[in-house]
This record gives C-alpha cells, sequence and structure tokens, in this order.
C-alpha cells in the first residue's frame, strides 16, 4: 500500500454548501420537552470535523506506525505521511521556498514556541485586542501592549508610532490577529505587516480565526509567521501549525529537548553531554508526533481548497448578514464592534441584550431551543472589557445578578459558525433571539459548578 492510496473515503462527494461535518444529525433533549437537532453555533471555540477529515483519518489508523526512524513498512508509511502532510498545509499558507513548518498542539502552542524563539532584547508589539493566546505568551521579553484601535487606519498608525518610538531600535516583533475570535472584523494584515517592516520588525499572524473562512498566503500577506489550530479548521483536538522564517526558529534552543530534535548525542569526559540539535523542523518537534493530527488538518486544507474559498466566503457571507439583519430587528440588542457595521468579517458576532445576564440567555438559547453558543469574556478579556465599556477589574460570571435595562453588562454572548453551518441553524437561532427578548426564559437557571443550568 503506499501514500497515495490512503485515500478518502468522501473523496468523490460533489462539492455542496454546507460541507458535511460530523454531528449534523446529533438531536439533544429540552428542557420543555422533546429532542430537536443541535445547533452547534461555537465555530470559533471548535469547529466541528469535517466528514472528510474523519474518513480520511479512520482510512489512515490501520497502518499507524511509529515516525521518521522505523524501518518497518508501515514507519515508513507513517513518516511519508506526516511529511506529506507537511508540505500539503505549507501549499494551504503559500508558504515561502525556505521557510519551516513546525507541527505542534494549538496556536498556542505555536505562539509560545515562537516566543521561546526570540532574540535576545526583543521588543515585542501586541494590540489588546488580541486573543489571550497572541497576547501572554511574551512574558520573556519586551512588551508594549497597544490600545485598542477603533479604525483600520488607526490600527497601522498606531503600529507606526510605536515603531517609530522604540528605543533602543533592536530586534522587534509585532504580533496580530487575522480576524477577532470576538467582533469577527478582519485586520489589516498586509499594511500592518508592511508597517512592520519598514520599521525593521517582524510580524507573526494569529490566523486561528481567520485561515478557516479565507484563505491565508504568508507571501502576499507578507507576513514573517502564520499559526493556527486544527480544531478550529474542522480538524479533530490537539495539533496546530506554526510556519515561517527559519532563521530564528533554527537559532534558537529546541522548544522541548528530546529524542528527534538531537541529531547526535555523546557523552564528555566530565561526565556530561554533548548534544548536536537539528537544524530543520524537528528541532522543534521533540518527541513521537501527532501523526494523525497532522495528517487531519492536511485533509482540511485540501477539503477547504477544493470546495473553493470563493463559494465558501460568499455563503458564510449570506449567514452573516442573516444573522446581523435578525439582531437588528431586536433593539435590546447590542452587537459588539471595533471597525464598524461596515468592516469585513468571518462569522464571528458578539452581542449583549439588555436586561438580560448573558450567562442566563446563552443557557436559554441551549436548554429551550438546542442551540449551542458561547458566553463570558471569550479568552480575550481586555478587548471584550473595553467594548462592553466596563470596569477592566470586573469579572463578569454566570451567577452576576441580570443587568438592568440601560446598565452594562459584564461578559457577552458570542454565535458563531462557517462552512458546515446549515442555513436552518442561524435562521433557528434569530428566532430564538427574538422570542427570548419578548417572552422571557420559559425556565428558570442558576448557577452550578460555574455554569448556568435550567433550575429543578
Amino acid at each position: 500500500m503506499s501514500v497515495s492510496s490512503v485515500s478518502s473515503l468522501a473523496a468523490d462527494q460533489s462539492v455542496c454548501a454546507p460541507l458535511s461535518v460530523l454531528g449534523r444529525d446529533v438531536t439533544v433533549p429540552l428542557v420543555t420537552g422533546g429532542e430537536v437537532t443541535y445547533a452547534a453555533l461555537d465555530y470559533a471555540a471548535s469547529a466541528p470535523a469535517l466528514q472528510r477529515v474523519w474518513d480520511d483519518v479512520a482510512a489512515y489508523a490501520p497502518y499507524y506506525g511509529s515516525v521518521h526512524r522505523g524501518a518497518g513498512y508501515l514507519s515508513q508509511l507513517s513518516t511519508d505521511l506526516f511529511e506529506n502532510a507537511r508540505k500539503t498545509v505549507a501549499e494551504f499558507l503559500d508558504c515561502r521556498a525556505d521557510d519551516q513548518l513546525i507541527f505542534t498542539r494549538s496556536t498556542t502552542d505555536s505562539l509560545n514556541l515562537l516566543a521561546a524563539a526570540l532574540p535576545a532584547d526583543c521588543h515585542v508589539f501586541v494590540f489588546e485586542t488580541e486573543h489571550h493566546a497572541s497576547l501572554l505568551p511574551w512574558r520573556g521579553a519586551r512588551v508594549t501592549y497597544l490600545d485598542a484601535p477603533r479604525t483600520p487606519a488607526e490600527a497601522v498608525a498606531t503600529l507606526e508610532r510605536a515603531l517609530a518610538d522604540r528605543d533602543p531600535h533592536g530586534p522587534a516583533l509585532v504580533c496580530v490577529t487575522g480576524a477577532s475570535n470576538v467582533t469577527g472584523e478582519i485586520w489589516p494584515v498586509r499594511e500592518l505587516a508592511a508597517a512592520a517592516h519598514a520599521h525593521g520588525a517582524r510580524i507573526v499572524l494569529d490566523a486561528a480565526q481567520l485561515a478557516p473562512h479565507h484563505p491565508v498566503s504568508v507571501q502576499d500577506l507578507d507576513v514573517d509567521w502564520v499559526a493556527f489550530s486544527g480544531h478550529k479548521l474542522y480538524a479533530p483536538f490537539g495539533s496546530g501549525v506554526l510556519a515561517g522564517r527559519a532563521d530564528w526558529l533554527r537559532e534558537a534552543e529546541p522548544y522541548l529537548a528530546g529524542g528527534g530534535a538531537s541529531r547526535k548525542v555523546t557523552r564528555r569526559t566530565d561526565g556530561g553531554v554533548d548534544v548536536e540539535w537539528h537544524e530543520t523542523a524537528a528541532r522543534h518537534e521533540a518527541g513521537s508526533p501527532n501523526v494523525i493530527g497532522a495528517y487531519a488538518i492536511a485533509s482540511a486544507c485540501k477539503a477547504l481548497t477544493e470546495a473553493g474559498f470563493d463559494t465558501l466566503v460568499a455563503r458564510e457571507r449570506h449567514l452573516i448578514d442573516t444573522v446581523r439583519a435578525g439582531l437588528a430587528e431586536v433593539p435590546e440588542v447590542r452587537v459588539l464592534s471595533l471597525f464598524g457595521d461596515d468592516a469585513p468579517r468571518v462569522g464571528v458576532i458578539s452581542f449583549v441584550v439588555d436586561g438580560w445576564n448573558s450567562s442566563h440567555f446563552a443557557a436559554a438559547l441551549s436548554a429551550e431551543y438546542g442551540i449551542g453558543v458561547r458566553d463570558g469574556l471569550f479568552c480575550a478579556h481586555p478587548l471584550v472589557r473595553t467594548l462592553l465599556g466596563s470596569d477592566p477589574h470586573t469579572q463578569g460570571e454566570c451567577g452576576a445578578p441580570e443587568a438592568a435595562p440601560g446598565e452594562k453588562s459584564l461578559n457577552a454572548i458570542r454565535v458563531s459558525f462557517g462552512a458546515g453551518t446549515p442555513d436552518e441553524h442561524v435562521e433557528r437561532f434569530v428566532g430564538a433571539v427574538r422570542e427570548l427578548v419578548r417572552d422571557g426564559a420559559r425556565w428558570n437557571y442558576r448557577t452550578e459548578d460555574g455554569r448556568c443550568v435550567p433550575a429543578t
């Protein structure tokens, strides 16, 4: 059996909208009685795996073997599969010929890896609007946190001023999101990259929310690195990618020390050991790699490419318009935004409802309508608190008192969707919001182990 014969069981499926995902027929009980097909509208946290990806993984699973150093047939097959997955993902990202692509556990892992590889005295610039995965890893460096801009042009101008004023004028890195996990708004990545390079800085793109929705070209955007997670790209949990310039990665100490990262290890006469590390991606991939995770990401990349991003973006635009138009008809709903209504965006929308505790509202959507959304601060606390206009030291929680009309909410509700979302799910969501605001919840809700649940 060759690598090419480990093929998708769904390869002959025609491209349709929505794409086929796992869990599309799962039913859940309602507190009001009966069951309903679950509407998974929390893609920004974890998108359901594509059926094609799952079928590809299932087809490969019987041929699983150790990677890189096994002499057996299945080990060689798995090694080829792993390295071909690396090539597939690099093509998906339109990487440069000399870029390195490292498989990690997630976007968070990727950005922590890059943080560990920063040169001495590197100055990091990051907007307060970032997800914690890209806001927090830089603790060992000098960090300048930039205030939330209110327009794309202001974002570029803010960055340019900060870079021009830095002293000393040494190595610098800008970290920016491609699309906000709170507002869904797409950031001016190409312009920010140009500003960074004009001032002698490099830039890393957090594409966790952008890559599942829009094509991401390292060369076209002119970013130095890009990071994303498999579980947001319709692949199972536990895999991620860091791709980009090789020099800082090659010169850094290995992210993890162990087998695979080392090329040669010898004992010294004084009893210690000398290590010669790899200079390739293997330098930061110590241990047995997650070959199934890498293969799943590659499968998802192929599926999205074959479906065509033009088609996917157009359909998602329709879903976005449906949700935004529906929410606009409910006066009590306020949609959160940095850049305004006309900003390009992906299928991520956060909002608050006057007079409602956001956690209670999200719990009612689940318990009474079978709709799964997210509530809280979305691992982007500074951004959400800025958008809410709330005290940055206040922690919103499920059991907080309900906000009275006109009062500021402590947290928000997020609905998110993508290539696997049926029209019916967003239509049910819009109808449920309208009914809840008009009629109120049909059930009382309470706090239990930090979650809002129906009160018995």
